[in-house]
This record gives structure tokens, sequence and C-alpha cells, in this order.
């Protein structure tokens, strides 16, 4: 079972919120990145040649591409797709009609992430999209006819936003996914520097009426900031939050690998470097640090980690130090143990951080490192 995550780094706003990698197009950039694009893919085969079970290409904006671009794109990429495979492509409403869906669907892709963010016009002014209210209706409703799976992105707890609206419109329109938020300020966007701040009040009760309005459609709460009806959960979103293995092309794009001792994590350079050339920096992961990670990761799921599946692969003794604190946890309502599983309950989702520092404070006090 192989994963593979592209990046395109184009898009055409450049949101103030976002501080992904992310370019306007420049002058010969696009082909360029195809180029780089095809070369770094046929590498990478060689030594991962397996088939793919999902395919997520993310960015910027992947439908920003023009059709030949995406032609190009999907054809540089060598891997054959096991039957069932998820291919899943982000795109903008605004990027998106029925002859665009249509060549999207010739392409292989199954699933669209769509960067809706709200059917609010005044807080999609406020957020700096390019698309409005009857944009992102559209692009969903034709998404969906044209026999898509579609996941809406929004972004709840903004000014002048009524939030409740925004999430019983995503569950009405009929989306099988939702992938909320509450707005982050991070360092260095425009926002940021226009002194923006988050509020955790209204961002918790955002999330905790997100909860609750979805749930009632039948959007379950299978991981912190995704909804799902049963069987529409993000594949591809699940091998990162299992701590699974993944390979990556693209700028900036981080893949993690079976190789070394344990595991390496691989990130690419920003589009200029890579563009030249330039390797990839490797990060060597051993298994107290993966196992850390994938504690991290896996509490924000539902389903939680399984200690004895997580020590068989990381040769730690999980289960029997961790389980006391986990208890003392779930005493406190926070966790659920299980069997050799350990799960969040609905209101450690509000305090995963201080759970999370908790388990890894045992992990180091054991030494395992040494």
């Amino acid at each position: 079972m192989q994963s593979l995550y592209v990046h395109v780094p184009f898009c055409p706003t450049l949101c103030p919120y976002c501080d992904f990698h992310v370019v306007r197009r420049g002058p010969g950039w696009v082909e360029a990145y195809l180029r780089r694009l095809r070369e770094e893919a046929e590498a990478l085969h060689q030594r991962y040649p397996g088939p793919l079970t999902t395919l997520y290409l993310g960015g910027g904006t992947p439908s920003y591409l023009r059709d030949q671009e995406l032609l190009a794109l999907f054809g540089s990429l060598p891997w054959a797709l096991q039957e069932g495979a998820e291919v899943t492509l982000e795109a903008n409403p605004g990027t998106l009609n029925r002859k665009r869906l249509a060549l999207l669907k010739d392409l292989g892709v199954n699933r669209l992430s769509l960067g809706v963010q709200s059917f609010q016009d005044p807080v999609l002014r406020f957020l700096g999209r390019a698309h409005g209210r009857k944009g992102a209706l559209k692009a969903v409703e034709e998404a969906l006819e044209a026999g898509f799976r579609v996941s809406v992105d929004l972004i709840l707890g903004l000014p002048m936003q009524e939030v409740e609206k925004d999430l019983k419109e995503a569950a009405d329109l009929g989306v099988g996914h939702v992938s909320a938020y509450t707005l982050q300020v991070e360092k260095g966007t425009p926002f940021a520097l226009l002194g923006l701040e988050e509020d955790p009040e209204e961002a918790a009760s955002a999330m905790a009426r997100a909860e609750e309005v979805l749930g009632e459609a039948g959007l379950l709460r299978y991981e912190v900031s995704n909804f799902a009806r049963p069987g529409e959960e993000a594949r591809h979103n699940l091998v990162y939050w299992r701590a699974g293995f993944w390979l990556a092309l693209g700028p900036a794009a981080t893949g993690q690998y079976p190789e070394g001792p344990f595991a390496l994590r691989r990130t690419n350079p920003p589009l200029p470097r890579w563009l030249a050339g330039e390797a990839p920096r490797e990060e060597a992961i051993p298994p107290l640090e993966y196992a850390k990670e994938a504690l991290m990761l896996g509490l924000r799921l539902r389903e939680g980690v399984d200690l004895e599946a997580l020590s068989a692969r990381t040769g730690l003794p999980l289960r029997p130090l961790l389980w006391e604190r986990a208890g003392t946890l779930e005493a406190k309502g926070l966790l659920r143990r299980e069997g050799a599983r350990i799960r969040p309950t609905p209101r450690a989702f509000a305090l995963l951080h201080r759970i999370i520092l908790e388990l890894w404070e045992v992990l180091d006090g054991a030494a395992l490192g040494d």
C-alpha cells in the first residue's frame, strides 16, 4: 500500500490567512514546475514502484492549472492506481465548471476538496476569497452532480459569520465530508501583521456547534477538525493521522519513508531552489520520536491509538508504560481504554495538547531514547 502527495504551489490569489507554500503564476514557472515534477516522479518511482492506494494533489490550488497543464501533471506520474484508489484534488469554486469537472473525471480524480470556507459573502470578502456565495453553491452542486465525492472546507468563528448557517448549508447540500477549522492567525501572514488575534472561547464554541449540527445531519466527527458520513472519511489523510508512510513530490512537500534505522522524513526546498534541483532535507525519525508523533496524531482521531500495534512497530513497551497514566486521564473523562487502545472522549478534543504532554512526559521519563 502506497500513498502519494503532490504539491501544486500556484494560486490565483494569496489569502491573508494562508501560510502554505504558495505563489502566483510567473513567466515560465508552471512549465518549469512540470518538467521538474516529471524528473522527481521518475526518480521516486524507481525506488517505490508499487501502485498507489491514495493520491492527493494539494496546494496551492491544483484546479487553477490550465487543461493542458493538468494533463501534463497527471501524465508525469508513472504510478499505477490500485482498483478503488482514492484520488483527491484540492479546488477553489472559481476554478471549476462542468467542462473542467469532466476533464478531472477523465484524469481519474474521484474526490474533490473544495476550499469554500464560508457560504456568506461578507465573510468571504473578509477572508480575501475570489468567489462569492453563488459561486460556492454552484461548484458544490455541479461537483456532486458529476459524481465526485465532495469535501467542503469551512473556517468557523469569524467576524460577521453566522456559524450555524454555514454548517447547515454544507450539510444540506449533501456533501459526504466537511473539514471545519477555526481561524489560526499564523506568524508572518497579513492577518498577523494587522494584529488580528484568535479567540479561544469563540473557537471552542464554534467547534462544539459543528459537532452538534453536522452530527445531526449524519456527518460524524471522526477527527478533531473533520466530519464525515460513514465511508466518506478522507483515506489519504488517515495515512497521516495513523502515522503511516507516504511519498511526496513538489516544492516544500514532505514525505515519510520506511528508510534508515527506522524511518526518514524528507522535505523538499521551496519552489526556486526545488526547480534548481536542490536535494530535500532529510531527518531521521528514531522509534521514540515516531511513537510520540503517533500518539499526537492518533489521538486526533475518534478511533485513538492501538498501543500494542504501535509497540510492535517501534519495539518500545508503550502499553505497560502508558496504561496507568491513561487510566488517570480516563478517570478525568478524557480518555477511554478499550483492549489495547486508548481513545479520546468528545470532551478531550478541546484539551488534546494537555493530554499529549502528559503521555509524552511518561515516555520521556522512561529514558527510552538512551
